[in-house]
C-alpha cells in the first residue's frame, strides 16, 4: 500500500515498503519513470519470496510524489532519495539503480557508503545531463536553453516531448560522479544491454574503467535495450541482488 513521507524540505515523497530481513533492497527508478515500473514491481515481487525488506519510491516531480517534474533536478531527486534511505530503512541497503537511478546510486554511495550494502545498476546513466544532453545539443538548441530556461526534445517513450530546463543542466554539473575518483568498497554489479539507445555500451565500460573496489563486474546483455524487462533481463537482475546480498553480508 502506497504511503507517504514528508521530508524535512516540505516534499511529499510516495513510497510501497515491504519488511524483512536485511540487507534490504531499493529501488532507484529513472528519469521521469515511477515506482510502479516493470522492474521495481518485479524485484519487490522477488524480494517478498526471499523474505528481504524492499523500498520503491517516486522522486519529487513523478508518479505520486508531490511538487514538478519541472521544477526538479539531480540535486533534487539525490535529497529524495536520501531521506527515503534514512527515514524508511533499517541498516545497510542494497541499491538497485535504473538509468538516471543509477546515477543517484553512485551519488548515495559516494555520500554515504555507511548505508550502503551493494550497488546493482541497470544501464546506468551517470552524468546525463552533461554527457548526454548538454554535449549533444546543437549550438541553437544550447542557445535556447541559456536564454529561454528549457528546450523541447523529442522523446521515444511518449507523445509529450521531454522538456529539459536550464536548471536541470547547471544543477547536474554539481553532482558529476565521472570526472573524479569514485571508490566502491562493496559488492557492485553493472548490468548493460548491447542494444541500448539511450545508454550506450561505451558509458558502461566508461563508468567500470573509472570506479575502484573490491568486487565490481560489468554484464552485458546481447539484444537487450534501455528497458531491460524482459523475462530474461528481470531474472538476471534478482539473481544479481541475490549474489551481492551474499557477497555483502
Amino acid at each position: 500500500m502506497t504511503e507517504f513521507l514528508e521530508t524535512e524540505t516540505g516534499r511529499r515523497i510516495a513510497y510501497d515498503r515491504v519488511d524483512g530481513a536485511g540487507p534490504g533492497v531499493v529501488f532507484l527508478g529513472g528519469f521521469r519513470s515511477d515506482k510502479e515500473g516493470t522492474k521495481a514491481l518485479a524485484l519487490e515481487t522477488w524480494a517478498r519470496t526471499q523474505g528481504l525488506a524492499f523500498l520503491r519510491f517516486d522522486y519529487s516531480g513523478h508518479g505520486q510524489s508531490g511538487g514538478d517534474f519541472l521544477d526538479g533536478s539531480i540535486g533534487d531527486w539525490l535529497e529524495d532519495a536520501r531521506a527515503a534511505i534514512m527515514g524508511l530503512t533499517t541498516g545497510p541497503q542494497i541499491l538497485v539503480g535504473s538509468s538516471m537511478g543509477g546515477w543517484i546510486a553512485l551519488l548515495l554511495a559516494r555520500a554515504m557508503p555507511e548505508k550502503v550494502a551493494g550497488l546493482v545498476t541497470i544501464a546506468a546513466a551517470p552524468d546525463f545531463t552533461e554527457d548526454g544532453m548538454w554535449e549533444e545539443f546543437s549550438d541553437a538548441q544550447k542557445a535556447e536553453l541559456m536564454e529561454e530556461g528549457r528546450v523541447e526534445l523529442p522523446s521515444d517513450y511518449s507523445d509529450e516531448p521531454y522538456v529539459i530546463t536550464r536548471r536541470l543542466i547547471e544543477d547536474g554539473r554539481d553532482h558529476l560522479v565521472l570526472r573524479e575518483p569514485l571508490n566502491l568498497p562493496f559488492p557492485v554489479r553493472f548490468l548493460q544491454g548491447t542494444a541500448d539507445a539511450d545508454v550506450p555500451v561505451a558509458v558502461a565500460t566508461r563508468l567500470i574503467d573509472h570506479v575502484t573496489g573490491p568486487d565490481i563486474r560489468l554484464t552485458l546483455v546481447k539484444g537487450a535495450d534501455h528497458r531491460f524487462s524482459t523475462p530474461e533481463c528481470l531474472k538476471l537482475i534478482e539473481l544479481s541482488v541475490q549474489k551481492v546480498a551474499l557477497r555483502g553480508r
